[in-house]
């Protein structure tokens, strides 16, 4: 393994600390409950007048990888929150827990812990999973929820399809990849550009070690812990509040049908918005129209 000094991922990593910092935010953890720790990001300096944001990150590298151009760009108009989801950086846990319900309750929790009474979520992939489950069970709390690339109405078959089209013989294969030619297949289907399947093996595996590995074990847990996809069945309550989706039209994880078939699904106010050339992460390879659509959601004046 390369010396930090020398690793493309340590370097980056500092590179997007400074950014959140240089958007009004420093990171801390406290507890929430007698057997969880949670890490997040949160204003430095509380503004009363601005409303709450919260960002919930995907399967992979933490928040700081998954939101550095949204936070960059909605740290202006909002009070934002951004966890690190339980296993994933310093957040952790003593329970036996493993389920996405599980970690709802715990980033619900932890708002709660800070005193934030009313938010809007966005979440992204499994994120959207945490932030579907926050919004079911605290729609007191929860103004409006924008739900991104996040399968809610999952079946079982749509892991084996992945898994298959993949090439690989396990999901956690794929979501966790332990050497460059299972990076490479996640980047096959998470993003759009080909490109970056021609990165050099010693730059990936600098990632995998830096991004994927810690905590790994118990991130195959958390996968095994998933309540939605685990039959061939779709168990979705409507959700209360407004609901914007957002999709990349080239997703293959979570391929866009699946996003026409939600939005009949998860409320009765539900928005489908589209992202031309982009996969799976539409709030990276499309910044600038990804926080456009949820600006315009959220009611954001210019």
């Amino acid at each position: 393994m390369a010396p930090s000094f020398l690793s493309f991922a340590s370097l980056y990593s500092f590179y997007l600390r400074h950014c959140f910092t240089s958007s009004g935010l420093s990171q801390k953890s406290i507890n929430v409950g007698d057997e969880t720790t949670i890490h997040f990001w949160a204003p430095t300096q509380l503004r009363q007048s601005k409303p709450n944001l919260v960002f919930i990150h995907g399967f992979g590298p933490v928040s700081l990888w998954q939101w550095r151009q949204q936070v960059q760009f909605f740290a202006p108009d909002f009070n934002l929150y951004v966890p690190d989801l339980i296993f994933f950086g310093d957040s952790t846990t003593k329970s036996s827990e493993r389920s996405e319900i599980f970690q709802a309750e715990s980033v619900a929790k932890l708002l709660e812990t800070l005193g934030v009474e009313k938010y809007s979520l966005v979440g992204t992939s499994y994120g959207g999973f945490v932030s579907y489950h926050i919004a079911r069970m605290f729609p007191e709390r929860v103004e409006k929820v924008v739900i991104a690339s996040s399968g809610v109405n999952m079946k079982k078959k749509n892991n084996e399809e992945l898994v298959k089209k993949a090439k690989l013989e396990k999901i956690d294969d794929l979501m966790l990849p332990q050497k460059p030619s299972d990076l490479r297949a996640l980047l096959g289907v998470a993003v759009s550009k080909p490109s970056l399947l021609m990165i050099p093996d010693f730059f990936l595996n600098d990632v995998i070690n830096k991004l994927f590995a810690e905590n790994r074990n118990k991130k195959v847990e958390l996968l095994s812990g998933l309540t939605i996809g685990q039959d061939g069945s779709v168990n979705i309550s409507p959700l209360q509040q407004d609901v914007l989706l957002v999709w990349g039209d080239k997703d293959q994880i979570f391929p866009l049908e699946m996003a026409k078939d939600l939005q009949g699904l998860i409320g009765k106010n539900v928005r489908l918005e589209i992202i031309k050339d982009t996969s799976h992460v539409p709030q990276i390879e499309n910044a600038a129209e990804f926080n456009e659509i949820i600006k315009n959601f959220l009611g954001v004046s210019p």
